[in-house]
């Protein structure tokens, strides 16, 4: 199986995810939002897939950071607009496998879904 892996790497849910894969012989190819940066048409089909509220991190410092006028009124269109310019506001990790998408990590979703 062909998993593909996104996120960044000092994240806490990333390292749990990538320990888990590890530990269960869960091939991935990782890509890091740091150095390879975030595909805009691939955002989109991610918020078209699972929605905006299940791949927009509202959580984190970023996206608290933003200007009130930018945390308004988001949309598809606007959040994946965000999300290309900071990816650190992709809810983190996103895998990518042959039978669909996982965002963040529940370890009962991965196993159903890699074992």
């Amino acid at each position: 199986m062909s998993v593909h892996f996104y996120g960044i790497p000092n994240c806490d849910t990333v390292k749990k995810a990538r320990k888990w894969c590890d530990a269960n012989g869960v091939e991935y190819v990782f890509h890091d939002y740091k150095k390879e940066g975030a595909n805009a048409e691939k955002l989109a089909a991610w918020v078209d897939a699972k929605g905006v509220d299940i791949v927009l991190n509202k959580r984190g410092t970023t996206f608290r950071k933003l200007d009130d006028a930018d945390k308004v009124d988001i949309d598809s269109h606007k959040a994946v607009t965000l999300m290309a310019q900071h990816p650190s506001m992709i809810k983190r990790p996103v895998a990518e496998y042959p039978g669909g998408i996982l965002v963040g990590f529940k370890e009962d979703e991965w196993s159903a879904a890699f074992l």
